[in-house]
């Protein structure tokens, strides 16, 4: 079988308006996450996929995010696989804090990455 590869970004190509869809559970995006992602957990996502077809039906790209990239290159794959404008962000949200770009918690309390 060929696969085509898996489109993706670095962190730095993420445009500060860009569609973030986060992957992670409900307990990681509480810690810390980009302010103004859309979040539907993995465990969810077929079945709130139609919240996604909403957020892109504007022909807006989805920038998929977990913690390292392992889910979120799963996710991307499908979407891909649906037709829809999909790249992986390299990294994830660890690399996401380490490059210094903003996060918000639920809490208030400052934003980390579990």
């Amino acid at each position: 079988m060929n696969f085509a590869p898996l489109p993706s970004v670095d962190i730095a190509a993420v445009p500060a308006d860009g569609l973030v869809l986060d992957v992670r559970e409900n307990d990681e995006w509480a810690a810390g996450h980009v302010e103004g992602a859309l979040h539907v957990p993995m465990s969810d996502f077929v079945a709130r996929f139609g919240e996604v077809t909403d957020a892109v039906a504007d022909g807006r790209t989805a920038y998929v995010m977990c913690r390292v990239g392992g889910r979120s290159a799963q996710v991307t794959q499908y979407l891909v696989q649906q037709g829809i404008d999909a790249v992986n962000i390299d990294g994830g949200m660890l690399a996401w804090d380490g490059a210094g770009r903003p996060m918000v918690s639920e809490s208030g309390n400052p934003a980390f990455v579990l």
